[in-house]
């Protein structure tokens, strides 16, 4: 019996000090900070420039896979090496850009078809436009579940769950 409750011990000291080193992992991983910027990763930026080169690694050396062709589009960096950032875009493709194309200035996607804008964080109040899905919008404060967004010279509110390029979590004064 004593073999027993020895072996049981250990199993619960291996368990227990397994679930330490997952906490700590996971709440490292939510902390994480680029080690260029000291900023967390990941985090969205839009393209400042109308075309940028995505290449496949950190450096002009490397082949250039494709062109994001669309100034302002929300992306998200999840990495940082000397002066390059890596992207992706709301599909997840993306690879290494230069920082010198990105900007903080935060924009969203509107992932709905004909998305309702109200003139406040209700879905009672007033419409005052509809976007199309793909348009790209500036992001302005945030709730836990609206979003102000601007564009094409409309202002207003939508649900939080219609964009790409705001975190669910994420509030924004």
């Amino acid at each position: 019996m004593s073999g027993f409750l020895t072996v049981k011990r250990r199993l619960l000291v291996v368990s227990s000090a397994f679930l330490v080193v997952l906490s700590t992992l996971s709440a490292s991983a939510q902390d994480a900070r680029g080690p260029v910027t000291n900023l967390p990763l990941p985090r969205y930026v839009s393209m400042k420039a109308a075309e940028g080169n995505v290449r496949r690694g950190p450096s002009l050396t490397h082949r250039i896979d494709w062109v994001f062709k669309r100034r302002g589009m929300p992306l998200q960096i999840t990495a940082e090496y000397g002066n390059w950032r890596k992207v992706q875009d709301r599909d997840g493709a993306g690879g290494w850009v230069h920082y010198a194309l990105l900007s903080g200035v935060r924009t969203v996607l509107i992932e709905s078809e004909m998305l309702p804008v109200y003139a406040n964080p209700d879905p009672n109040a007033q419409i005052s436009a509809q976007f199309e899905s793909g348009v790209v919008a500036r992001l302005g404060s945030c709730s836990l579940n609206w979003c102000q967004i601007s564009a094409g010279g409309y202002r207003g509110w939508v649900l939080k769950s219609n964009l790409w390029g705001v975190d669910p979590s994420e509030i924004r004064e």
